[in-house]
């Protein structure tokens, strides 16, 4: 296992290129003497894991952007050369965004109808539940409001308890939709929507009713 610094944007990418800078005993040993930066190749068959407050969830290779601090595993034969090991396609990748340690900003989270069809960063709903900050936020204005996502943002809808992975273009008008943003304390609501989601989920259970 390799940990480091995502030095470009994943995207769709054959490779990762990392600043590594620690692992476990077998892949330091491999690395004495080799420069710090490597390509790690990356497969159908490589899972992308985004790790939040101790929770892993499921995303796609393009989540993955300069600057997120990743652990790279690789299954390989021993013995194998660190080219070798780096040729081989890596069983899991885990991101752990940009920082470790605790998110730094509160947490906006606002539930509510998906008004029109996500497009642009942008998508609106009706909004009709959310947490204390969010609520304290929404008295005096309107119940339909417009959210920023990007490229950091993971779209999940809910099957059965169990969440998959999907694209803005896949969430569906009339759809209950959680939206959930960081920022500080201090923010209007406009300049909350003008941050960048974290997670959007699709008929996400135990959001507020």
């Amino acid at each position: 296992m390799f940990n480091g610094r995502l030095l470009t944007d994943a995207g769709n990418s054959s490779s990762l290129y990392v600043d590594v800078n620690g692992g476990n005993k077998p892949a330091l040993r491999k690395l004495l003497g080799q420069s710090d930066n490597q390509y790690f190749a990356v497969g159908s068959g490589t899972q992308y894991l985004r790790w939040s407050h101790g929770v892993p969830t499921v995303v796609a290779e393009a989540n993955l952007v300069a600057g997120d601090i990743v652990s790279v595993q690789v299954r390989a034969v021993h013995g194998a050369s660190l080219a070798q090991i780096e040729a081989t396609a890596a069983a899991r990748v885990s991101d752990r965004g940009p920082t470790r340690g605790r998110a730094g900003k509160p947490l906006w989270l606002f539930v509510g109808t998906l008004n029109t069809p996500a497009a642009g960063g942008k998508l609106t709903i009706h909004v009709q539940s959310g947490n204390w900050l969010a609520l304290r936020k929404m008295l005096g204005q309107p119940l339909d409001e417009s959210f920023s996502y990007g490229n950091r943002t993971i779209f999940i809808l809910w099957r059965s308890g169990v969440p998959t992975v999907i694209s803005p273009s896949q969430l569906k008008v009339g759809d209950r939709i959680s939206i959930r943003i960081r920022a500080p304390r201090w923010y209007t609501l406009q300049q909350a929507e003008q941050v960048p989601a974290t997670h959007i989920g699709d008929h996400e259970p135990h959001a507020p009713a």
